[in-house]
C-alpha cells in the first residue's frame, strides 16, 4: 500500500466519526503521509459579534488538518500541543485552505505547521505539537 493509499484510509475512518468537521462543512482535497489539505466556506454562524468569521473556526480547521495529517502515517497519534497567529479577519463567503505539513518525527513526537489561506493570502499559522502512540490505526 503507498504511502497516499494508507492515509486515505486512515483520513477516510477519522472522518467518518468526526462530526464536528463535518458540521463545519470541511472538505478533504488531499491526504499523504505527514499532509493534509483541507478546505472550508465561513458562513454566518461562525461568525462572532464584530461580523467577522470568529478565531475558533480558523483555529478549528487548522487542528482537523493537523489530526489528519499527523495520523496519516497509520499510528494513532493526538496533539499536546498547539498555538495559531491570525493575520487577517475573515467574513462571510470567503473560502479557506488550510495546508498542513510535517515539520519533524520522531518514533514519540511530531511537530506540523499548518498555513491557512483565502485564495493566496495567509491568514493564519498554526503550529501544533503531537504525541505518538504505539497504537496502530486498524484498516
Amino acid at each position: 500500500m503507498t504511502s497516499k493509499e494508507l492515509a486515505k484510509k486512515v483520513v477516510d475512518q477519522m472522518f467518518r466519526k468526526d462530526y464536528y468537521s463535518q458540521w463545519l462543512g470541511i472538505e478533504r482535497l488531499e491526504e499523504d503521509a505527514g499532509k493534509s489539505i483541507l478546505r472550508l466556506t465561513i458562513r454566518k454562524e461562525m461568525l462572532n459579534g464584530f461580523g467577522i468569521a470568529h478565531g475558533g473556526i480558523t483555529y478549528s480547521l487548522a487542528d482537523s488538518a493537523l489530526a489528519f495529517a499527523c495520523n496519516s502515517h497509520g499510528r494513532k497519534t493526538v496533539s499536546v500541543e498547539t498555538s495559531i497567529s491570525h493575520t487577517v479577519a475573515l467574513k462571510e463567503g470567503d473560502v479557506l485552505t488550510a495546508f498542513a505539513e510535517e515539520e519533524s518525527k520522531s518514533n514519540k513526537i511530531g511537530v506540523y505547521r499548518v498555513i491557512v489561506k483565502r485564495e493566496t493570502e495567509v491568514v493564519a499559522v498554526f503550529k501544533g505539537v503531537v504525541y505518538r502512540t504505539s497504537k496502530e490505526w486498524e484498516i
